[in-house]
């Protein structure tokens, strides 16, 4: 089943039920789902105004409207 996120961040969402933070991946990239494993570095030199998808080795590819 493939997964499509269509997302709004560029880092990860902060959820602290306890002591420590739990950080939740935002972008898709991560390889630990749900759960942040510093993969969204590879978006932040995005642009604003393109989408983008990137394959199973985290290549990044702009996606034509």
């Amino acid at each position: 089943m493939a997964r499509k996120i269509i997302k709004t961040l560029k880092e990860p969402l902060e959820i602290k039920p306890q002591q420590e933070s739990v950080w939740i991946c935002t972008c898709g990239l991560s390889k630990n789902q749900p759960f942040c494993d510093g993969s969204h570095k590879k978006t932040l030199d995005e642009s604003e105004d393109k989408i983008y998808e990137y394959d199973e080795e985290g290549h990044r590819q702009e996606v034509n409207k």
